[in-house]
């Protein structure tokens, strides 16, 4: 009885080993047995696994400067595609629909590109202009001709001179650092947008665009925000 009792006191500390120490010892038509035990820790542990990096990745891992940044620059690109648009239709002046095609080409071009870093960082980005942008839409929508021209420049002068020092202060102030290099990629475009502004706008006798200083106003530093 003694030895009976031994064999089996043995094989029941043999059965409370690890599973994965059985498996190699353990025969085929028992490894479905043996690798049903482990699933419930596993399943857990690659549910909270997947769980952190799907929170890794969501918009509140992205700071406040930099989710204002992109909410502002989604809605203001749309807006230069869309008087872009309405420019290639309105206006009288060559030039003012030259600049109004390359506004649409480029700024698309830039609204496609932000819209692939939203999607990596599962941040929600504005799909229609905000109050300001549409009245400023519809205002532009009322004029034709040389009134047209000379708003539209002065509208473009204005947004360009900000956006210039909205990506130059992202280039080296955002906390993302894809978002830091798409902005720092994307400021020559925009500086070149703006020199032409100046140029058409000259070109169409307007007037307008921001004072030195009036960038700051909407909270960018001394030095260079965010459209």
């Amino acid at each position: 009885m003694k030895k009976v009792f031994g064999v089996v006191v043995l094989a029941g500390a043999l059965g409370a080993a690890p599973a994965f120490a059985q498996a190699p010892a353990t025969p085929q038509g028992q490894s479905g047995q043996t690798k049903q035990q482990p699933r419930p820790k596993t399943a857990t542990g690659a549910s909270h696994e997947a769980a952190g990096h799907k929170t890794a990745g969501t918009s509140g891992t992205i700071a406040p400067g930099d989710r204002a940044f992109v909410k502002e620059v989604a809605s203001g690109g749309m807006a230069e595609v869309e008087l872009g648009n309405l420019a290639k239709e309105k206006a009288s002046n060559a030039d003012v629909k030259q600049f109004a095609d390359r506004m649409v080409t480029d700024h698309g071009k830039a609204n496609d590109e932000l819209k692939n870093w939203a999607q990596q960082k599962n941040v929600t980005l504005p799909t229609e202009l905000d109050a300001k942008h549409k009245a400023k839409r519809d205002q532009l929508a009322k004029l034709s001709g040389e009134a047209f021209d000379k708003a539209y420049m002065r509208e473009m002068l204005t947004d360009h001179q900000h956006d210039v020092a909205a990506f130059k202060r992202q280039s080296t102030a955002a906390k993302d650092p894809d978002l830091k290099a798409w902005a720092g990629k994307t400021l020559p475009t925009l500086q070149d947008h703006l020199k032409q502004a100046r140029d058409t706008n000259a070109k169409v006798g307007g007037s307008g665009g921001a004072k030195k200083g009036a960038a700051r106003k909407s909270g960018a530093p001394k030095k260079s925000h965010g459209k």
